[in-house]
């Protein structure tokens, strides 16, 4: 942990003692950071012949393998990605290795009409869809980034447009549950154990001065959090009409979303990491497994068991406001394209 780290926590926390810091971190992040041993394998995966997929980022690490073991299993999966050149290469890769091809959905989740339309063409082509895996995100990136529609690149492709996707897919969620075994279409969003680090500043959400005075990692900390407060709301609007919605941490995982960390941090963290093959098996439980029907609202933790997170990821309140604000942006992004069309 860089001495940025530690004085950026230190600011979350109101805590000035370094050694004092690391303990509560440590308390904090090691019954979710220390994997137990699984009972769950894929192999224990039914039989999803005639399931209808979409994995958002499917197209490299914990997303790839998660889309190689549901076409091992039958399933039509729709590769949502935002390079096409990538994901045909990861679709031919996964076809030799499985016998099975998916399909290539073009989505750049860091702008809203990109979602939109990438929605708009899934929706034409089936009427159904099974399993939403909310997979794609973005850690530590430069806080210069901003959305296409001038949100904090983290929060609005980790949360913002993956919370668009789903809203707009929500008629084939609820189709897709009329033809499931167990009755239920599933939403499966990939936290982080960085949800346990930071609550949201709701100032910090589009680009400004109250953002760009926050850390990276602290970006990426709420919106990992947000996920789980959105998962909360998703699972209590629509249990009632045949949805479920889990979070889940995968793990800490060898992959592409390193990719913004110094070269040296990636080499020491090495030592911590997983490979993909474990980074998938929470999520793959959480979305295919029957007896994940118990967890609609939880917090899934390596290697697929159940956890609780931070206590305000309960709090009615704080999903209240978030989903209204999310709603917010969508209907002002509406009437700014029409004011401008």
């Amino acid at each position: 942990m860089d001495a940025i780290t530690v004085r950026a926590l230190a600011d979350w926390h109101h805590i000035d003692d370094t050694p004092r810091l690391l303990v509560l971190l440590y308390k904090e992040l090691r019954k979710v950071t220390l994997p137990w041993v699984s009972n769950f394998h894929p192999d224990q995966i039914p039989d999803l012949t005639g399931r209808v997929i979409i994995v958002t980022g499917g197209n490299t690490g914990i997303g790839k393998e998660t889309v190689k073991q549901l076409l091992k299993k039958g399933a039509k999966v729709y590769m949502a990605s935002r390079n096409k050149a990538k994901a045909e290469a990861a679709i031919a890769n996964l076809k030799q290795e499985t016998g099975s091809e998916a399909i290539f959905l073009e989505l750049d989740l860091a702008s809203l009409s990109s979602v939109k339309k990438a929605a708009e063409i899934f929706l034409s082509k089936e009427r159904e869809l099974h399993i939403l895996f909310n997979n794609a995100g973005l850690m530590f990136c430069p806080v210069d980034l901003v959305t296409q529609d001038g949100y904090d690149m983290q929060f609005g492709t980790n949360v913002l447009g993956p919370w668009y996707f789903t809203t707009l897919l929500t008629p084939a969620l609820l189709a897709g549950k009329e033809t499931s075994p167990d009755g239920y279409a599933r939403i499966i969003a990939t936290s982080s154990c960085a949800a346990y680090l930071y609550t949201l500043n709701w100032d910090s959400f589009k680009d400004g001065p109250e953002r760009r005075k926050m850390y990276t990692y602290t970006l990426y900390f709420q919106s990992k959090f947000a996920d789980v407060v959105v998962t909360r709301e998703l699972a209590r609007r629509y249990a009632d009409k045949g949805i479920l919605a889990i979070a889940v941490n995968p793990g800490n995982i060898e992959s592409e979303l390193q990719r913004y960390m110094p070269k040296w941090q990636q080499f020491l963290s090495k030592a911590i990491l997983y490979p993909v093959f474990n980074g998938a098996l929470t999520q793959l439980f959480a979305g295919t497994m029957p007896e994940a029907v118990q967890y609609n609202g939880e917090f899934l933790v390596p290697w697929a068991r159940h956890e609780r997170c931070r206590e305000e990821s309960y709090d009615h309140d704080i999903g209240e406001r978030l989903w209204k604000w999310l709603e917010q942006q969508i209907k002002e992004n509406r009437e700014e394209d029409l004011t401008t069309s």
